[in-house]
């Protein structure tokens, strides 16, 4: 049996990675800085060179799904609190371009307050989970498919702090991380859920 692939872009330490094996991709991830914990096949490169080698020079046509998370840092309401936003360079758009261009299914996530379309706009508490963590998810087909609870905000959510980080990483299901990582990753639940709504796009009938 052939596994789905997916390339894993900023990957990170492999939240996303880790729902997406889960969806049963076979996963690639792509970071500019070693990522001794990412549980999966790792390329050590720049994210946005490696994507624009594979579409002109061949080789995107082996996945079947892209996804980005490009850094978040410049959109992120922290930054605009401690520092400037103009001091951190912006990825989405470029990103974006690429992602446009390159000729398969594709998802982008990042923080609600990024100039990304909410196609899906998911929080850990729609999956049972014991924090409070936004993520917003545009998509090459625009969204739609099975359906999640709403959000709800419980008394007894865990917001993310750095006293309780370790807490917070684990409560994300990202067990293997650092405490650091768990900073930048998502609930692998999250893109375990958005790989399943790829593949039933995927098998749509074209009208």
């Amino acid at each position: 049996m052939i596994r789905r692939r997916v390339l894993d872009l900023c990957c990170g330490a492999g939240g996303a990675g880790r729902g997406y094996a889960r969806a049963g991709y076979e996963v690639t991830g792509v970071d500019i800085r070693p990522q001794p914990n990412y549980p999966y096949r790792f390329v050590l490169a720049d994210a946005i060179d490696h994507l624009a080698d594979l579409i002109t020079g061949g080789g995107i046509e082996r996945y079947d799904l892209v996804h980005a998370s490009w850094p978040c840092t410049r959109y992120a309401r922290v930054t605009a609190w401690r520092g400037s936003r103009d001091s951190h360079p912006d990825l989405l758009t470029p990103g974006r371009e690429l992602l446009e261009r390159c000729g398969r299914p594709w998802v982008m996530e990042n923080v609600p307050e990024a100039p990304v379309r909410p196609d899906y706009l998911l929080c850990g508490s729609m999956f049972g989970l014991n924090i409070r963590r936004h993520r917003a998810f545009e998509t090459s087909w625009g969204g739609g498919g099975e359906l999640l609870p709403p959000c709800w905000h419980r008394p007894g959510l865990l917001p993310f702090a750095h006293k309780g980080e370790r807490a917070y990483a684990d409560a994300m299901g990202c067990t293997w991380m650092t405490n650091t990582e768990g900073r930048q990753a998502i609930p692998p639940a999250y893109t375990q859920w958005i790989g399943h709504r790829a593949i039933d796009h995927a098998a749509e009938p074209v009208i």
